[in-house]
This record gives C-alpha cells, structure tokens and sequence, in this order.
C-alpha cells in the first residue's frame, strides 16, 4: 500500500502475467517483465493496458500484450487477458530496457 496506485497495478499486473504463462505454456518459467519495453502502458483507474510489453523466460524474451482490472486498491486482479508473442531477438534488448539474467 506504500506504492503509488499506478505502480501497484503495474507490479500486481506483472506478477499475474508471470504466473499465467508460466502455467500456460510448458517449459517456461518467466521470471521478469517489463511494461513498458516496447511502448508505454496505458492506466486507467484501476485498469493497465500493457500492449508493448516483454517477459522474460531463462534466457529469451518474448513478446507480450496483457490487459489487467484491479479491485480493492489494486491489491487484487479482477480480471486478466494476455497474448504471448515471438522471441525478441537479442540486438533489440538494450534498446528496450532488456537484460539477460
């Protein structure tokens, strides 16, 4: 609760993106995201659209478009769509905020 509002949906947001495709597609376990890799998300009360987002599994970042509704201060997910996309090649990571593990 000692984050600003936007940024614990953002991080609430994240985490459920990190454990819906880890439980969805077999063989990855993500453990970083970032929102804002490719375009900034967009807030909106208690609702984030990350389209330009990028996930991180082992060692390979992928492509990822999420659409997130918090309830209760942003604490929890009230809804939750993602779209997983390609790998991104590794000359694009410093450009976008990437990094290897």
């Amino acid at each position: 609760m000692k984050l600003e509002p936007s940024e614990r949906i953002e991080q609430r947001c994240n985490s459920r993106a990190m454990g819906e495709v880890g439980r969805d597609n077999k063989g990855m376990h993500p453990d970083e995201l970032v929102a804002y890799a490719y375009r900034d998300p967009v807030i909106k009360g208690w609702k984030i659209k990350a389209s330009g987002a990028a996930i991180r599994s082992g060692n390979t970042w992928y492509h990822i478009a999420y659409e997130c509704e918090t309830q209760n201060e942003g604490m929890d997910v009230k809804s939750f769509s993602y779209k997983l996309g390609a790998a991104i090649p590794n000359e694009e990571w410093g450009a976008h905020y990437l990094v290897g593990q």
